[in-house]
């Protein structure tokens, strides 16, 4: 296997190298931003589910572990404005790095398809200087080729899904920050 990675490196131009490169590079961004962002989203929404559970039980306010907490730290009686920033401003931090993975998600395929282009123009000016271009020397140097391609859309598969994880994940905890939104509005409003 490894042999056959090195023959085709050493059979490609430095532009389809650096494709495949920058492939490589973009799908172990799109892994560290998953993991990282899956287990951040995945802590904050076990402490926000845990909240709601106490307010649900009868606490008289957010757990301290909230981000609602902090949020109100500097008022006694919460408002439907003031909570709607916080939502507003969690929301915000919950889709961090989805931006990241749908560029990648939108991009590789034509990176990889621009490294195909380029090793199917080199194929056929090399096939340009021979006296005959038969099926069996022109479709080994155009599978070549596809190479890229494939990296491509492989690279995308990740990107998209994991951007597609991560969106469903942070709408979960919005939606645990706004029910929590409507408990806090609730009990002020039967304290008034």
């Amino acid at each position: 296997m490894i042999d056959i990675v090195v023959g085709y490196l050493d059979r490609s131009s430095p532009i389809t190298i650096g494709v495949l490169g920058l492939l490589s590079f973009y799908l172990l961004l799109t892994l560290w931003a998953f993991v990282y962002r899956y287990l951040t989203l995945a802590r904050w929404l076990s402490k926000e589910t845990d909240s709601m559970e106490q307010m649900h039980m009868g606490a008289a306010s957010v757990s301290p572990k909230s981000i609602l907490k902090s949020c109100m730290k500097k008022t006694l009686s919460p408002n439907a404005n003031m909570l709607e920033m916080c939502q507003f401003a969690a929301t915000k931090e919950a889709t961090k790095g989805l931006t990241l993975l749908s560029l990648i998600a939108s991009t590789s395929p034509f990176i990889g398809l621009f490294g195909t282009v380029i090793s199917i123009l080199e194929a056929f000016a090399g096939l340009g200087t021979q006296k005959s271009a038969t099926l069996s020397v022109v479709a080994p140097a155009i599978s070549e080729a596809l190479v890229a391609t494939a990296a491509g859309i492989f690279v995308a598969i990740f990107a998209y899904t994991f951007h597609l994880l991560l969106k469903r994940k942070a709408y979960e905890l919005s939606t645990v920050i706004a029910m929590q939104v409507d408990l806090l509005l609730a009990q002020s409003l039967k304290k008034q």
